[in-house]
């Protein structure tokens, strides 16, 4: 893996821990608006917005997958490598 391969690679990563966070706070707030009793739009808006911030991770975690596994130059050994087969199960998966 070249340096901007790295550079690219971490940058993926703080951008899906980012989203991961944001879902989480937006789940914290669902949860209390089920507590406090808010109102059925409320709340159900609310699940969409995390519901929705969990999917995007998903896929962007796959796309992350994707990409190394496209680039030759990203794998030092087989073990990370992952087959077509595997791939489509992992976005199976997010459907």
């Amino acid at each position: 893996m070249t340096t901007q391969q790295a550079i690219d690679a971490a940058a993926a990563q703080k951008k899906i821990v980012n989203r991961l966070k944001r879902a989480q706070g937006q789940l914290g707030a669902l949860i209390v608006a089920m507590e406090d009793g808010a109102p059925c739009k409320d709340v159900v808006t609310q699940l969409a917005a995390v519901s929705s911030a969990l999917d995007r991770a998903g896929f962007a975690i796959v796309s992350s997958a994707l990409r190394e596994c496209l680039n030759p130059d990203s794998h030092d050994d087989d073990d990370t490598k992952m087959t077509p087969e595997e791939l489509e199960k992992l976005f199976l998966m997010l459907a």
